[in-house]
Parts: C-alpha cells; structure tokens; sequence
C-alpha cells in the first residue's frame, strides 16, 4: 500500500525561506482560528495546555531539604537515608518540545455528514495544536499519508511553517485505490522519520485494516503518544433516510440499502458498536490517550475537555505516588 519510492521528503537543511507560499484558504482558515478557538482557549485554560506536555530533557541541578507540599515523587532516598533528612532533587528542565502530526487523509476521512468533514476538522486541529507549540519556540513536523502518496515535513517552527503544512495537507489529494487504509504501516513509516523524542499526535478515522495496536504501542515507548480520533455521528447510528446507495469511501464499492428497515439500522449499530469496543481496546493495550473529535462538536470544547482529563489523571498520579511514597516511609 505504502511506496516508499513515492515518499517526497524535502531536504533537512532547507530554509523555511524556500517553503512555498501558502495558499490563500490555508491563511483564512488559520487567521480564522487564532481569533476564535485560540483565543477562547486562551481564556478557558488560562495557560493549563502550556503544562500539558513538558520537555523531555531533564537535568539534577540541585538538592535541597524536603519542604511540605513537595512532590514526594522527587525524594532522594539515597540522601535522605544517609543525612537522617528528607531531601528533594532539582531538576532543570529543557522546556523545548518537538510535536509531530501523523496525519491519515485517505478517502475515508472525506465523509461528513454535519457542516464540515472529517478531513476539514482534522486541519483545524493541526492548525490550532501547530500554532500552540511554534508560538512558544517549539518545532512541529508532519508526516501526511494518502493511498497513492506520503510526504514527511520536516519539523521547523514559526507560523509560516504552520502554513505551510497545512498547504500541503489541502494539496494531497485522496484517490479510491481499491485498497483499504493500513494504518499499522503508516505507524511504522513514522518510527524511523520521528528520532528525537517528541509528542506525537496520530490523527485518523482509525478505519483501517486490523492489528494496528502493536504499532502504536512500539511508537508509545519511545515518544509520548496521542490518538486524535476523528469521527462523524453518522458512522455510529443511521437515520431512517429511505432508500440511498452506500459506498465505501476507500474502495469505491457501492451497495443499495433500505434505511427505513429497522432491522437494518439495528444491525448497523451493532457492527458501529462492535468497532468501537475494538477500538478502544487497541488504545487501551497501546497505553496512549485519545482525543475524541466529532463533526458535530465545536474544537474548542473537545480540546478542553481533553485537557482537563489529562489534568485530573496527572493529579491521580501525583496522589498515588505520594501514598505510595509514605506506606514505604511506614
């Protein structure tokens, strides 16, 4: 499915000078979003997204006693054992964090239902994530996949390298190939690209052929992993519509139904319901968050309800050590 003759990579050290000049719709759309859905996150989060993913470069600067309300997952029990005193470790940290998209654009992200389509709420995300990261300093790259072609964007930040991918994401074109979307070979193609360890964020309808969770799960050991799930309500339940033609968006198969049997719309949520059980089993064994993005949900609310997710397991975590911590000292 994957030719890798075709990968189209750009020379690392190329100048961002000689990116081409983005298209008008991608500028519309980005302005569009850094006067709506960023600067309403600004003021819904008030800065929490800036923690959500911290640099990976962690330095000892210091040791210091243990003070209340310190995290006792940084106890040096060595120290603290040898001085009689709780002692703490001071770490410096590289705040400089590299985020890669690993975006699927097969056919079957072109569906929609409501006012937008799977692949447009896909670009509003990168948008909004890309302009996050790069507005700090940090780098974003991308590496985009459709069933006849994948190109690799080298990680570079500032916002015309953001227009730039999103450029290249409304040149890709989809073609129905016959073929059905592999994204376990897409997951391997981003191993050797992505080096240093970065956020990576896999953005796909996850309609694809099975066994991708072993992928995922390899990508998850070395980078901090983050499914961007992309769906539209009416993959999960049918309206009774009458008679229609279905075909596949990926294939180019078509089959008449008749949507105003019950029996068939039963059958249809069940099989709908059957894959997301398989679905949120696959993320779950990988051990990776996902976010849930629909058609029919503004992107502001679902990035903050994710954010607050990831809040509230983080302050989990932090409780559990520290129980841990003190039935140890016990």
């Amino acid at each position: 499915m994957f030719g890798l003759p075709r990968l189209r990579k750009p020379p690392p050290d190329a100048p961002a000078a000689n990116e081409p000049v983005a298209r008008p719709d991608s500028e519309l759309l980005l302005r569009r979003l850094e006067f709506t859905v960023l600067r309403r996150l600004d003021g819904l989060l008030q800065g929490d997204y800036r923690t959500l993913f911290r640099g990976f470069g962690l330095d000892l600067a210091d040791l210091r006693e243990y003070q209340l309300n310190d995290d006792v997952r940084y106890i040096d029990w060595n120290v603290t054992a040898r001085l009689q005193t709780p002692h703490v470790r001071e770490f410096q940290e590289d705040r400089e964090v590299a985020a890669w998209f690993v975006l699927d654009l097969s056919g079957s992200v072109d569906f929609g239902s409501q006012q937008k389509r799977k692949r447009e709420l896909s670009a509003e995300l990168v948008a909004v994530l890309a302009r996050l990261f790069t507005r700090y300093g940090n780098r974003v790259g991308a590496i985009l996949h459709t069933h006849h072609a994948n190109e690799m964007i080298p990680a570079r930040n500032g916002r015309r390298h953001v227009l730039h991918v999103l450029d290249r994401m409304q040149r890709m074109e989809t073609a129905r190939t016959g073929k059905e979307t592999d994204l376990a070979e897409l997951l391997a193609l981003a191993h050797p690209m992505i080096k240093r360890r970065s956020v990576v964020f896999v953005v796909s309808d996850f309609i694809s052929k099975p066994d991708w969770g072993r992928q995922l799960a390899l990508l998850a050991r070395r980078h901090e992993v983050v499914a961007v799930r992309l769906y539209d309500p009416m993959e999960l339940e049918l309206p009774n519509l009458g008679l229609v033609v279905m075909q596949d968006a990926e294939t180019g198969d078509q089959i008449f139904v008749d949507t105003h049997d019950r029996r068939f719309r039963q059958r249809f949520a069940d099989a709908a319901r059957q894959r997301e059980e398989a679905l949120r089993a696959g993320l779950a064994e990988a051990g990776v968050d996902c976010l849930e993005l629909t058609t029919d949900e503004p992107l502001d609310q679902a990035l903050l309800r994710f954010t607050q997710l990831r809040k509230r397991r983080s302050q989990l975590a932090t409780g559990v050590s520290a129980s841990r911590a003190l039935n140890r000292a016990s």
